[in-house]
């Protein structure tokens, strides 16, 4: 998922992004990291039912408040992609499947949600049929229908709407690289089957064991043909899970109310608390982050999901107002292949100020670990290596030695004054300060900068466009597993294709890399978790396409009056769906 892509603040660490090779949704890159030696694992219970078990002491009632200092760029739940979007989609979109967390040790299993098993698989790995628990119904009472998940799945190859969600169908489910969607295609796509209203069949080009994680994204949630707005959806999608749309002012505000026609008994994971949900997007980090410390009247139940800038660490009197936790993510400086010549981007990452950038960008031990690698700790298979100059640590080009050594270099390959450029949020004080750093640092390195402000509403969609006038920083500032496998980094990542549904960091097109990526992908796990790190490697070395900044762990900050605040490792963001007010 993109780290907060991503999902994403970039997601950090998460068990899948374990549902999330997402972005991370840390929009400015400038994220945290924790405990990122916590390995994940694939863990799945397909006997679950619901309802959800009962939280000791949970109380109904009241609204809880998430004042956000970074902006979904979309609630469609075939767009979601950064893992706040998720988080916050879990509240209004069931899906196939879904995590549940063990109520002591927050470890996550794949359980069933809409679906009444995790899927069956065929003896040649290519279809898989999922049967449907039936009676669900959309919060304004008319039932769903197995049509309704098939038309999703179609709805989600239409990538010129919808260009940021997940993509891993265009690889894996049949006819996915020349199937553009209902809209353009038609609804006759061989990829997907209802032979009667309790069953759904996929099929497949080629083996994907991790089909059922895949499953537990929004875009598995169903969708009406006859609801479907396209681009305009998210302002009333048609919810299935504890609470619907009560208004939407994209890049703003979201609320949400209780849905009445949410069946609690087929549900094993969610549960409803809460009257409502009040998200305020856009904040000022600082502010916001001060205010939920002093939880001062309703601030008692607000909360922030990113983690506690450093400079608040002094006004943080009570530690359980902190949430820690692992995070399956890495936040990374995308450098674009394309336009930077491999020798220019080692001479960035040699100059890069990797010891100043973390406190500038409010970074505690806590929440950011130093990164050598694309790869985390918290994914099977990581190995620990650094290369040189990438070892997420050092002055870099602060240090005058380094600065002229690289302005030297530069003049020696003939490409003083090469103009670096990238986009940052010039409405948010932590990005802000980041960018007059790798602005300073940058040009006593011999580089020219060119640094565009732009509102950080926006910038999540403009750093999303491959064609971007800009060389750093493009695509996902950061990346949380999608579940517990290399599988939901490098297909997504470093693919050829990955350009062009606007995943890819770097931008990096070698069809020798394809090839080597899908070999190691074609292995059983065991064989993977050996062969990951060794495409890692390769990346990092042959095509230098990111600077690692930093793993990242959870360390945000709740108010007084919030009860069972828990990390949600598949995310590394609150678990909603089991929060209450002590005091509604």
């Amino acid at each position: 998922m993109q780290w907060k892509r991503i999902t994403a603040v970039a997601a950090t660490v998460m068990l899948a992004a374990v549902a999330c090779g997402s972005p991370s949704s840390n929009n400015n890159s400038e994220g945290s990291t924790g405990d990122a030696g916590t390995a994940q694992e694939k863990a799945l219970d397909p006997t679950v039912k619901g309802p959800a078990p009962e939280v000791e002491g949970a109380k109904k009632g009241g609204t809880i408040t998430v004042l956000s200092d970074v902006t979904p760029d979309t609630l469609d739940p075939t767009n979601i992609y950064f893992t706040d979007g998720n988080q916050i989609g879990k509240l209004v979109y069931r899906a196939l499947t879904q995590y549940k967390l063990d109520p002591e040790t927050q470890k996550p299993t794949l359980v069933p949600d809409l679906a009444e098993d995790l899927g069956t698989k065929s003896a040649d790995g290519l279809t898989w049929t999922f049967k449907l628990k039936q009676g669900i119904k959309y919060m304004d009472g008319t039932t769903v229908k197995a049509a309704d998940y098939a038309y999703a799945i179609k709805r989600s190859f239409a990538h010129d709407l919808y260009d940021a969600g997940p993509t891993y169908q265009n690889e894996f489910f049949k006819d996915g690289k020349t199937y553009k969607g209902p809209y353009a295609s038609g609804d006759n796509y061989a990829g997907v089957e209802t032979p009667d209203e309790s069953t759904l069949v996929i099929k497949l080009a080629k083996k994907f064991d991790d089909l059922p994680f895949y499953a537990a994204f929004p875009m598995f949630t169903p969708i009406p043909k006859a609801k479907d707005t396209k681009k305009s959806y998210d302002l009333k999608p048609m919810a299935t899970g504890p609470y619907m749309v009560d208004s939407y002012n994209p890049g703003t505000q979201l609320k949400l109310k209780k849905n009445p026609n949410w069946d609690p008994n087929s549900d094993p994971v969610r549960n409803q608390y809460p009257d409502a949900w009040d998200f305020k997007f856009g904040q000022d980090t600082l502010k916001v982050q001060r205010q939920v410390l002093a939880s001062a009247g309703p601030d008692a139940n607000a909360m922030n999901y990113s983690d506690l800038d450093a400079s608040l660490i002094p006004e943080l009197k009570d530690k359980s107002q902190i949430v820690t936790g692992p995070q399956p993510c890495t936040n990374v400086w995308g450098l674009d292949t394309r336009k930077i010549p491999m020798d220019v981007r080692q001479l960035i990452a040699k100059a890069y100020p990797f010891d100043t950038y973390r406190k500038v960008a409010g970074l505690t031990p806590e929440s950011a670990i130093p990164a050598s690698t694309i790869l985390p700790p918290a994914v099977p298979g990581y190995e620990k290596y650094e290369l040189p100059g990438l070892t997420g640590k050092g002055k870099g080009a602060e240090d005058p030695a380094v600065a002229n050594e690289v302005k030297a270099k530069l003049k020696e390959i003939g490409k003083e004054n090469f103009e670096l450029s990238w986009y940052y949020s010039n409405d948010d004080k932590i990005a802000t300060q980041v960018n007059q750093l790798r602005t300073q640092v940058f040009t006593s390195a011999g580089f020219k900068v060119k640094a565009i402000g732009v509102p950080k509403a926006r910038i999540r969609t403009m750093r999303n466009d491959p064609a971007a006038p800009v060389n750093i920083g493009q695509g996902p500032s950061g990346w949380c597993s999608d579940w517990p496998s290399g599988t939901s980094w490098y297909n997504v990542l470093f693919k050829s294709d990955a350009v062009e549904l606007s995943n890819s960091i770097g931008m990096i097109q070698d069809k020798a890399l394809d090839a080597e990526i899908d070999r190691v992908g074609s292995l059983t796990p065991d064989e993977q978790l050996k062969e990951w790190m060794k495409v890692d490697k390769t990346i990092m070395e042959k095509y230098l396409p990111l600077i690692p900044l930093y793993y990242s762990a959870s360390y945000y900050p709740i108010g007084k009056n919030l009860g069972h605040v828990v990390n949600d490792p598949t995310q590394g963001l609150p678990e909603f769906t089991s929060m209450y007010l002590k005091q509604p």
